[in-house]
């Protein structure tokens, strides 16, 4: 019986900018991606039935065809005829719904620990490719590292990301945002700042993490924070705690700062501790998914 057990790495953002928006609702963004060491944990067994099946530790997340999971199986049984199931057990350390491609990297996982257990000898191109069927952030998530994504997110074009002594901060505050009413709220005429990737880029290969901390713009953050104020709450804590910059990732909730200094982390850690329980200091990571063992 075929198992395999593989690592589902969380991102951020560094930047988002929206310029504009297709016929078909997507919307055109030009964001810069970092992947982060905080990571779910997926389990796979191959069954002789085609059942899926769908396992988690987690209460907030479908076990059912409603779960991206799901979805990406189901994708490669009928593209390449597949007439066997899986069992799938999702060990989730990743906030879920938090901007931070949770469900988007667990599905990314699903397509290369079956590309191995069912012997598709697929490229990573190409499971990027059946991967863009299921959502714009899953060719991303396979991947990793840090990446300028254009288009609508899916046109990837990898840059230099943060040293891995960056230290990283993060909180989920227990709210629930919707992309969808996020990305309508935003007024498209009027964004009044936007992030220069360009500059941003640039500071990355210089290994000039202050630059980039001061210079992060996420243009969702404007609607989001309009519904919770808690997001500049949180920002004002980490600032407080030294960190260098701090923002929203994703159409958030998640707070994020960047820190030179370990302490510092650790002691805005421990203040945010007091409101919220999902609160993590993790390093960037230049790795996607990846196959444990």
């Amino acid at each position: 019986m075929n198992s395999i057990e593989l690592k589902s790495r969380a991102k951020i953002n560094l930047s988002i900018d929206v310029l504009g928006k297709r016929e078909d609702g997507y919307h055109l963004v030009e964001m810069i991606m970092q992947t982060i060491d905080l990571y779910d944990i997926i389990r796979m067994i191959e069954l002789e039935t085609e059942d899926i099946v769908i396992k988690s530790n987690s209460s907030d997340i479908p076990l059912d065809d409603n779960n991206i999971v799901y979805k990406a199986v189901n994708l490669l049984k009928n593209k390449f005829n597949i007439k066997k199931g899986v069992e799938i057990f999702i060990e989730k350390n990743i906030p879920v719904a938090a901007g931070m491609a949770g469900g988007s990297s667990n599905a990314a996982a699903v397509l290369v620990g079956l590309n191995k257990i069912w012997g598709l000898n697929l490229s990573e191109i190409e499971l990027q490719e059946i991967g863009l069927n299921l959502g714009a952030d899953v060719p991303y998530c396979i991947a990793g590292k840090t990446a300028l994504a254009e288009g609508i997110g899916e046109q990837l074009t990898y840059i230099k990301g943060l040293s891995e002594d960056a230290n990283i901060l993060i909180c989920k505050p227990n709210l629930f945002v919707s992309t969808k009413k996020v990305y309508e709220g935003l007024d498209l005429k009027n964004i009044q700042e936007r992030p220069d990737n360009k500059f941003l880029i640039k500071s990355l290969e210089d290994g000039d993490i202050k630059s980039v901390a001061e210079n992060m713009v996420n243009v969702l953050e404007t609607v989001t924070s309009k519904y919770h104020e808690e997001i500049k709450e949180i920002e004002a804590v980490m600032l407080e705690c030294n960190a260098l910059g701090s923002m929203m990732s994703g159409s958030g909730p998640t707070v994020f700062g960047l820190f030179e200094n370990k302490n510092d982390a650790l002691n805005g850690k421990e203040k945010l501790l007091q409101k919220y329980t999902q609160v993590y200091v993790v390093n960037s990571s230049e790795k996607g998914v990846e196959i444990s063992g």
